[in-house]
């Protein structure tokens, strides 16, 4: 009887969120989960997920699933503190009395902001010169002109900004779909290595990757402000029931789509360069080896993709370093200013490894690595705040959310603390 009741009310509440999208108010509230989708699908994924099914076909396809699902649980709980009243930097700040510690905490951040940016800047620099053929470092400085797309798109409002993302989006979403309808995957193997658990010292790499690429430290932080924004900005009058059935269909919805792009990427990767023997150790490998197996059309739609999910995820990551800016310290600089100075400083990493010849999918793979093992850094206070009682109100989580979001983050720390031994020759390769 407890299960047949379970099950209706888990029914009843599955009609009420399908209805949510009848709803004018529904389609004003919307987005946001949109900007945040695009830090799933952005050039670090690409190079992660490329790498991954290239060498190991679809071996690492089921930590994109439990990557996927492990951000979706996050963000609603950022989300939720947003719709409380708060963004997690600010709450950092309010309950830790310790200026220096914040300060520390703020450094931190910002350098997480900068690993995120570095991938997202070469995605739209190396997007550039494969559709144009030109130097690497002339698209580099082309692409420090995404400051004025941001400058117009967020002019007045984060309005404009939301409906450019429904373009990015669906540019990557269709490519996708192109690539996979023209490589033909094995939808079986698809089906196995969704659900088999596949890890050794030779994967273990690419799934820290695979996790710093999916669930990334500056999505977790930008969600809560964008959302305790959009609700001074716009929604005070609904009731905090109503931003939550939004919160919740806006948060799924977007976060599938990234999910499923996201395995297309990996996917798409096994079916043309795997499946073909074909070692793929570039992206711009990727791009010239899809022309003759598939044609021109599918390296053309693989470039303005990855140039979509760059431009954007760059986007998203310089309004993460805003929300940490201005919820943890003094300083007051403005968004297109602080997009300038991130720029400038990507520059730098970029310049040594053109002088030095290193590889940028090699980057990216790194740069992601990196992030997994930051990954804490937001995770941990999100996680404990949003179980508190006395900041989150009626919206504290229940029971069971804290503890699979902690089984998730120990998870995640597992995987780390697996890559730190394995790289210190603590377990064998």
């Amino acid at each position: 009887m407890d299960l047949f009741k379970y099950l209706k009310n888990k029914f009843q509440s599955a009609k009420e969120h399908a209805a949510v999208l009848k709803q004018k108010s529904f389609w004003a509230f919307f987005g946001t989960g949109l900007i945040v989708s695009v830090a799933y699908m952005d050039p670090g994924n690409w190079g992660t997920s490329i790498s991954a099914g290239a060498e190991f076909n679809y071996d690492l396809l089921w930590i994109v699933w439990l990557s996927s699902a492990m951000a979706m649980l996050f963000q609603y709980l950022s989300g939720k503190m947003g719709i409380a009243g708060y963004s997690l930097a600010e709450v950092v700040r309010l309950r830790w009395k310790d200026k220096r510690l914040v300060f520390g905490y703020w450094l931190m951040a910002e350098l997480a902001i900068l690993a995120t940016d570095l991938a997202e800047f070469l995605g739209i620099a190396v997007a550039l010169t494969l559709l144009f053929n030109i130097p690497l470092m002339h698209a580099a400085l082309i692409a420090m002109l995404d400051v004025v797309l941001l400058m117009i798109l967020t002019r007045k409002s984060f309005r404009p900004l939301e409906y450019a993302f429904i373009l990015f989006v669906s540019i990557i979403g269709l490519g996708y779909v192109y690539e996979l309808f023209i490589t033909k995957p094995d939808l079986g193997l698809i089906a196995t290595h969704s659900i088999t658990p596949l890890l050794n010292g030779h994967t273990i790499l690419y799934a820290v990757g695979i996790i710093g690429a999916t669930v990334m430290p500056h999505a977790l932080f930008v969600h809560s402000w964008l959302l305790k924004k959009k609700r001074q900005d716009h929604h005070e009058k609904l009731t905090t029931k109503t931003l939550m059935k939004f919160h919740i269909v806006d948060n799924v919805g977007s976060l599938l789509i990234a999910g499923f792009i996201n395995a297309a990427i990996l996917i798409m990767a096994a079916a043309a360069f795997y499946q073909s023997g074909i070692p793929v150790a570039t992206i711009d490998d990727a791009y010239r080896t899809l022309q003759p197996l598939f044609g021109p059309l599918a390296a053309f739609v693989f470039a303005i993709a990855l140039l979509a999910a760059g431009v954007s995820s760059s986007i998203t990551g310089t309004l993460a370093g805003q929300s940490i800016m201005e919820s943890l310290t003094d300083f007051k600089l403005s968004v297109t200013m602080r997009r300038i100075i991130t720029r400038i400083i990507n520059v730098i990493p970029l310049l040594v490894a053109v002088a030095l010849s290193i590889e940028p999918l090699k980057i990216l793979v790194y740069s992601q690595v990196i992030l997994s093992l930051m990954i804490p850094l937001p995770l941990i206070p999100l996680i404990y705040y949003t179980a508190d009682k006395k900041l989150m109100g009626e919206l504290v989580n229940k029971k069971i959310t804290t503890i699979v979001a902690s089984i998730f983050a120990a998870v995640i720390i597992l995987f780390d603390g697996y890559l730190i031994a394995q790289t210190l020759g603590l377990v064998s390769g």
